[in-house]
């Protein structure tokens, strides 16, 4: 027997939940689906690695093209503007090359596109390369998300969040890699083609771990839904996506409020050191890692909507209650909670948006990514207007906020036809 056939004894890679009794025991997976689960980590590890490296070179890359610091602010506002832009077309890319082709070839794309960032030479060069990586990052994010679920699919259990949770550590090592680089006094330009390098050769060993074929599940003797029927689909699912996108918009402000306003939080009202003030982002982002490596396990004993509960209680009620205190340490404890609450709530919501009745899981993703990034896009205004009009403080209670609106939406992630 080939890798691409499956023992009758074992589900398919796309076989949807409820296919087997619940009480028929779990095969273990094939050697197909462990393949293309080592696929799925590299693409995440991969979409980690490449805005990653080029963070800690901002500085740098803004005094190489003579920009202040207003200018590369706007520079910088492309990539979300490129990601808005594009992401939608994620879902029928997908569903034309297949989700995980689609991502491989995103991968290639950013080993050509970061080292661009090293030829920039004024602002029109370096806003267009950050708008193709938004681009790029927008239709890879959905798209190995897509092929993650297909995974995910196969094994009967919860896996999305072990993704998730590599992408943090690419995220982590991206960023401690260029630091080095930089203490090492490496030129930028040989930086970034090395890192191209580095994306090309991932992309290069995921291609031949991917799934086979298309990422439907509908069996082989069904007909294609006509176009007709796919709309209609779409339209009986949309308001099961807004309210996921809904979710995740706050997930967003969750995740970004420690990293854009933690420190300054802790430095203006907390009178914390600079040193002190950088575990804010460090705490949020380390207990976030750490929960999605044991987020799966938690979501299979107890359920995707009671897992989105206490992830609600665990951001709401820590950081309503340092903000009513006075202690630097209480509040690292707090974004500590935070990001253990927030670890699962975006695996959870693309594993429901994957799953809708009626809708391709490509589109689904597609849509409910592409909601997401506009709470990335507006969370660090909102925040800085509600500072300097009372308080930092009450800027970053937006966060409690989030929590409780993950607590009222917990249920849109178990969708019904």
């Amino acid at each position: 027997m080939n890798e691409s056939a499956h023992p009758t004894s074992s589900p398919a890679p796309d076989e949807p939940p409820g296919a087997r009794p619940l009480d028929a025991p779990r095969p273990g997976p094939t050697r197909l689906l462990r393949r293309a689960r080592t696929a799925v980590f590299l693409l995440f590890f991969a979409n980690a690695l490449a805005y990653a490296n080029i963070v800690p070179r901002l500085p740098e890359i803004r005094d190489h093209a003579g920009l202040s610091n207003a200018a590369l602010g706007t520079a910088l506002a492309c990539m979300p503007i490129g990601a808005l832009t594009a992401g939608l077309l994620a879902g029928p890319l997908g569903a034309r090359v297949g989700s995980g082709r689609l991502a491989t070839l995103c991968a290639f794309v950013f080993a050509l596109a970061v080292p661009l960032v090293s030829f920039v030479s004024g602002w029109w060069t370096l806003a267009g390369c950050l708008c193709l990586l938004g681009v790029l990052d927008a239709i890879m994010d959905a798209s190995m998300n897509t092929h993650g679920l297909r995974v995910e699919r196969g094994y009967r259990r919860s896996i999305l969040n072990s993704f998730h949770a590599l992408w943090s550590v690419g995220a982590v090592v991206g960023g401690l890699l260029s630091t080095l680089l930089i203490g090492c006094a490496v030129p930028l330009r040989p930086h970034l083609v090395a890192v191209g390098v580095l994306l090309a050769l991932l992309g290069a060993a995921v291609w031949p771990l991917l799934l086979p074929g298309g990422d439907e599940t509908a069996a082989a003797h069904e007909p294609a839904p006509t176009r007709s029927a796919y709309r209609a689909g779409i339209r009986a699912a949309l308001p099961s996506l807004l309210l996921l996108g809904l979710l995740l918009v706050t997930s967003s402000v969750i995740e970004d409020t420690p990293a854009s306003w933690g420190a300054a939080l802790l430095q203006d009202d907390y009178r914390a050191s600079d040193a002190t003030a950088g575990f804010a982002y460090i705490a949020f982002q380390s207990a976030m890692t750490v929960g999605r490596f044991l987020g799966d396990r938690v979501t299979d004993r107890l359920g995707v909507v009671a897992v989105a509960r206490l992830s609600g209680l665990l951001v709401a009620l820590p950081v309503a209650f340092a903000l009513l205190t006075h202690s630097a340490a209480v509040v690292i404890a707090a974004f500590a909670c935070a990001g253990l609450g927030a670890a699962t709530l975006f695996p959870a919501a693309i594993r429901a948006a994957g799953r809708i009745p009626g809708t391709r899981s490509s589109d689904g993703v597609a849509i409910v990514s592409w909601v997401a990034r506009v709470g990335f896009l507006a969370a660090p205004p909102v925040v800085g207007l509600l500072g300097d009009l009372l308080s930092l403080r009450a800027g970053v209670s937006v966060m409690v906020a989030a929590g409780l609106m993950v607590l009222a939406l917990s249920k849109v992630l178990t969708p019904r036809a």
